[in-house]
This record gives C-alpha cells, sequence and structure tokens, in this order.
C-alpha cells in the first residue's frame, strides 16, 4: 500500500472503530512498512483530514450535485485536503486520487472523482472564496470544530480567540520531549520549560530515543506543582502511561516511593516500559480503581498525591484529530462527575501536611475551576495553595489546568 491508499483505508475504519485515530494510525503504519517519507504523508492525509473534515464535507456538498457513497465522498475528501490545505502540485493531487479511486470504486465513480477534482482545481478561487465566507456566518465550517464546541467557546472567550484556538487545534504539533541535556542537531531547547525540547530530526530520534520521553511541556506543570522531593511516598493515581510518574521520580533524583495506579492493568505495562527505559528503578505499579483505592492500598497514606484525571482532552485537540468528533457535550459534565470522586479518593490518602495535587488537559470549567472549588467547600481539612492554567493561544502550549491542596 502507498501513502495514500493507507489514508483511505484508515478513513473508511475510524467511523466505525471504537479506537483512537492514533492507534489506528500505528496498527496501519506497522502493517504497511512505508518509507519514512510515506509514512509522514500518510499520517498528514489522515490526520489532515479529520481535522478539515467539517470543511472539506462543505467543499464536496458544493461539488457534487447529491452526497456520494461513502468510499467515493472520502476520496474527495484526500483529493480536496491536498488541493486546498496540503497545497500538493494538482496534477499530483487529482491523478493519484484518480488512480486510487480507479481500485476502490466503479468505473463511473472514478470518473465522478475524475470531474470533481478538475473542477475543483479550475475554479480554485471560487471554492476558496465559498468556505472563506462561512467565516462570518457559520465559523463552525470554516474552522472545522462541531457548532455547539464553537458556540460555547465563542460565548466564553468571543469570537476573534475562539477563532485562535481553533487555528491552533488545526495546526499539526511539533514533538517534544523531556530531557536533561541537548542532543546537537536532533534536539533544541525551547522557552516553555527548562526540561522541554522540541525535536528538529524525528527519524534520528525515533530511531534510539534512549532516556528522552516525549512529552509536551504542558504535562509537566502538574508534577511542578506537586514539587515532589528525594525520599518522600508519592501516589499517582492516573498513572498510565507514565509521563507523569517518570518526571516525579526524576524530581525526587530516584530515591523514595512511588505508586503508579491506574484501573487497566495493560496500560500499567507501558509504566514499566517507560520506567526501564528511563532508568527508574522507585515506582511500583497497581492495577486498581482509582474511586476505590483503598482497597488495594490497604490504609497507606502519601506525603504527595497526583490526580491526573480523565477528562475531555478539549485542550490537547491538535494533538487529537479526531477528538472533536467524539466529544459530545454531556460528556462534559458526565466526566466533571468521575473527576469529583477520583479527587475525593486521592484525599482519603494523603497524610496531614501532605500535598493534594489535581490536573486535567481541558479547557472546560466545569472540568476545572467548579470541580476544585467543590472539593474546596466539601473538604475543610484541605487548603488550595495555587492554580495554575495554560492557554494555547496566550501560552503557545496545550493547555492545562492544575490546583495544588494542602491537608492541614
Amino acid at each position: 500500500m502507498n501513502a495514500r491508499e493507507v489514508a483511505l483505508e484508515l478513513l473508511e475504519r475510524w467511523p466505525h472503530a471504537r479506537r483512537l485515530a492514533d492507534e489506528l494510525l500505528d496498527e496501519q503504519l506497522a502493517k504497511a512498512a512505508l518509507s519514512g517519507p510515506d509514512r509522514a504523508l500518510a499520517t498528514e492525509l489522515f490526520y489532515g483530514c479529520l481535522r478539515q473534515k467539517m470543511a472539506l464535507e462543505f467543499l464536496v456538498s458544493k461539488l457534487a450535485a447529491k452526497a456520494p457513497r461513502t468510499v467515493v465522498g472520502n476520496l474527495l475528501k484526500l483529493g480536496l485536503y491536498q488541493l486546498f490545505f496540503l497545497k500538493t502540485a494538482p496534477h499530483a493531487a487529482v491523478n493519484e486520487t484518480v488512480a486510487l479511486a480507479k481500485q476502490r470504486s466503479s468505473a463511473a465513480e472514478a470518473k465522478f472523482v475524475n470531474a470533481i477534482l478538475r473542477t475543483a482545481d479550475r475554479n480554485n478561487a471560487t471554492y476558496v472564496a465559498l468556505l472563506r465566507s462561512t467565516r462570518e456566518t457559520e465559523p463552525w465550517v470554516f474552522w472545522s470544530h462541531p457548532q455547539w464546541l464553537w458556540e460555547r467557546w465563542a460565548a466564553r472567550w468571543g469570537q476573534e480567540m475562539t477563532e485562535k484556538l481553533c487555528a491552533w487545534n488545526n495546526q499539526p504539533p511539533p514533538v517534544y520531549v523531556r530531557g536533561s541535556q541537548p542532543w546537537p542537531d536532533v534536539l533544541e531547547p525551547t522557552t516553555l520549560h527548562p526540561l522541554c525540547y522540541r525535536v528538529i530530526d524525528a527519524p534520528k530520534f525515533f530511531a534510539n530515543p534512549g532516556r528522552y520521553y516525549v512529552q509536551d511541556p504542558s504535562t509537566l506543570v502538574a508534577v511542578d506543582l506537586l514539587d515532589p522531593q528525594p525520599g518522600e511516598s508519592v501516589l499517582d493515581l492516573c498513572a498510565a502511561p507514565g509521563g507523569k510518574t517518570t518526571y516525579a521520580a526524576q524530581r525526587m533524583e530516584n530515591r523514595g516511593r512511588i505508586v503508579a495506579m491506574d484501573v487497566s492493568a495493560s496500560r500499567l505495562g507501558r509504566v514499566g516500559e517507560n520506567c526501564r527505559r528511563l532508568g527508574v528503578t522507585i515506582v511500583a505499579t497497581l492495577a486498581c480503581s482509582g474511586t476505590k483505592p483503598e482497597q488495594c492500598l490497604r490504609g497507606e497514606m502519601f506525603d504527595r498525591v497526583l490526580v491526573d484525571a480523565p477528562c475531555s482532552n478539549t485542550g490537547v485537540m491538535r494533538r487529537r484529530p479526531d477528538l472533536r468528533w467524539r466529544l459530545t457535550e454531556a460528556e462534559i459534565g458526565r466526566l466533571a462527575f468521575v473527576q469529583e470522586k477520583l479527587l475525593a479518593s486521592g484525599a482519603r490518602l494523603t497524610r496531614r501536611g501532605g500535598v493534594l495535587v489535581y490536573g486535567t488537559c481541558s479547557l472546560e470549567m466545569e472540568e476545572n475551576e467548579r470541580v476544585a472549588e467543590r472539593f474546596r467547600d466539601s473538604h475543610p481539612e484541605f487548603a488550595l495553595d495555587a492554580t495554575r492554567s495554560t492557554f494555547p493561544p496566550r501560552d503557545g502550549q496545550d493547555a492545562t489546568f492544575v490546583a495544588r491542596f494542602r491537608r492541614l
């Protein structure tokens, strides 16, 4: 399979799969045995079509008199993404997509794909103008985000800031790593965090990542606020895949004890793998429900507890290109309920004088400030020490919210 075949296969599978887009991509790339550049192209086409799904569907609706069969619609999205967003040379975008259409559809449908893409190319400026016109009337179409999410954000931040946030979400993210020293010509320092480097030579880095950990700088904030010290006992209540766990171990100079808990035993396996690769020896993994941790810990208390709660992930949408189409508004309220239960669990395991940190990668107040406020009001034995948050258009990194409590 070539890159475009892989991307089409993924677009076909994604709507019916109960798995994340990145999981599907990794599986398909492992089977396809593509070269490095072709892997990158397949990734760009698949993720790009997901990010621009609504805008591409708008273009298809303007170019085709009636909705095409699903596979034909996906072929058109692939071609239109290359023409309008990736700026691929028109002859390559059209010819390669038509060649794929001849394999995956009827002769008549292949001719239809050819005609639509050639019309789009010939009248590019007209269709660009049509899409741009939605920026005022239906901005969620132009920015390719669900209407409910656009309206929710615009009510909170206004149109200009919401546009900046959506533009951020529509850009492929750089790869950042946590490490203790630079790697000339492979990593470059950033101003986002002293331990954070940007990968500038991905093939060389991923061939042998050594003791670097792929991690966005926003994910370091929670551990920085937790501030674990050498020799202390730490509980990471929702630990997988282990980025914050291993960073806590680094802050502790690999001295003390960390219990990395997660409800998923298979995901905890990744924590163990990451600890071994990074030389971390103070972490013990524990498969247990975060809402009932006492059943597994038998009365143990901790100096510091981190509750990095499962959330809507609206602050990391540029890294999760399919998320915007999976998430519903009702899910935010459901997650907030779970987060409150997890935070209460963490509180029961925090010793007197200890620190409890709650964090999400959500932008939504129901999951962030409101959860922290309700916990503070219902747990007078805890004082709210500090909160921190990052906002992508303002801070140049993914979003995070962190609240630090101290047990009195």
